[in-house]
């Protein structure tokens, strides 16, 4: 990529569009568009194509148009299966037409089975039934994945396939009702802390593992496959080690200062297990992240403080 490349982000405002954009303009692109600021109805076919015609983009990145933890799974399920295929299916279909020169399509780890042996290879990919409280989810972005290595085997056009790990950071949904674990927890603690309670209650037992990874380590992940990755495998990109909720819970608490109790409800759902991945194909091409949780979480915090 070109300091005057067009580069087009899709995204939902997430901390991932919002960073790849941030990235860009420190870098000096100065033909950065992307679908929530620039207000372009991914979901609308016709303004889709007006917008390739015009644009011209020459690199895509390909995000969700819906996202969350499992509360907003289970409430959404519909429009967490039609907005991301929907979206996902006009936007690469329209890269090919108009010879978008490569797309990165940003998958989920819970693409893989419930039951999948750990740590996760690529190769686990449909090998076993989801886990069924992202399944809606999960089924869109293993249709996008598939549709980036039909559209190479076909057409030969260069999308590729990225599975990131949990991701977080400054720009993450912190909205308790939709968020992701760590994002709902840092709301759920500073509220606490804020308004003098004396316990934070957290849905599940606790003991579920989650793989976190800093959202400035997928954006240089990002920008390093678009440069040196052009095979039809999907690649994870993770962190490499994963926490309990429990101990998540814990080095949110130690963040915020927050001296109560902390109470775990197993009426509530747990989700998968456990989902660490193998990252051993993305260290053998030359990436590796370089932010620890511990220091992520600290920076996620202390942003959410100047957000609020």
């Amino acid at each position: 990529m070109r300091r005057n490349s067009k580069i087009f982000i899709v995204g939902h405002n997430d901390s991932v569009e919002n960073s790849l954009r941030g990235y860009f303009k420190a870098q000096g692109y100065a033909q950065v568009v992307s679908n929530t600021k620039d207000r372009i109805n991914v979901l609308d076919q016709s303004r889709v194509t007006d917008f390739f015609k015009k644009f011209k983009p020459e690199y895509v990145f390909l995000g969700s148009l819906r996202s969350g933890g499992i509360a907003a799974n289970q409430k959404f399920p519909a429009e967490f299966i039609y907005e991301n295929t929907q979206s996902q299916d006009l936007v690469i279909e329209a890269s090919r037409r108009y010879k978008v020169k490569k797309l990165l399509y940003f998958s989920s780890s819970c693409v893989y089975p419930k039951e999948a042996k750990q740590p996760i290879k690529e190769t686990s990919l449909l090998t076993g039934p989801l886990e069924e409280t992202s399944a809606p989810y999960a089924i869109a972005k293993i249709a996008g994945t598939r549709m980036c290595q039909a559209y190479k085997a076909q057409y030969n056009f260069n999308a590729i396939a990225a599975v990131p790990a949990t991701l977080y950071g400054p720009g993450s949904d912190t909205d308790i009702g939709s968020a992701h674990v760590l994002g709902a927890l840092i709301a759920k603690f500073y509220k606490a802390k804020t308004e003098g309670a004396k316990e934070v209650s957290i849905w599940g037992s606790g003991k579920p593992k989650r793989e976190f990874l800093y959202v400035d380590d997928f954006v240089s992940a990002c920008i390093f496959l678009m440069e040196k990755y052009d095979g039809a495998d999907v690649v994870n990109v993770g962190s490499g080690y994963d926490v309990t909720i429990k101990q998540l819970a814990g080095m949110i608490k130690e963040a915020s200062g927050f001296k109560g109790k902390v109470i775990f409800d197993p009426s509530k759902p747990d989700g998968t297990m456990r989902k660490l991945m193998d990252n051993t194909r993305m260290r053998k091409l030359g990436w590796k992240p370089k932010v620890g949780l511990e220091e992520g979480i600290e920076k996620t915090y202390q942003w959410y403080i100047r957000k609020i």
